[in-house]
């Protein structure tokens, strides 16, 4: 996994592993996620790294573009 800040919790940390699996499993390139959301290309790298703080609306945005439900996001940890 990518480096991340030590004042990102554990639980947002394996949020951005999710996020990052989710790109890839999507088969998207962070090139083609900033294209399709119209962003600048430095932002699908920024948030994967922890280097931006993603919020609500951007996740849904998120998990629209790679096909996941926002529960695919949540901490699987605390489910239960």
């Amino acid at each position: 996994m990518a480096k991340t800040s030590p004042l990102h919790s554990p639980a947002y940390r394996r949020f951005l592993g999710r996020l990052r699996q989710a790109r890839l499993d999507a088969g998207m390139s962070q090139v083609a996620v900033a294209k399709a959301l119209g962003k600048p290309v430095s932002y699908p790298s920024k948030c994967e790294l922890g280097e931006r703080r993603v919020d609500f609306v951007e996740l849904v945005d998120l998990a629209r573009l790679y096909g996941r439900s926002l529960e695919y996001f949540a901490d699987p940890r605390k489910r239960r």
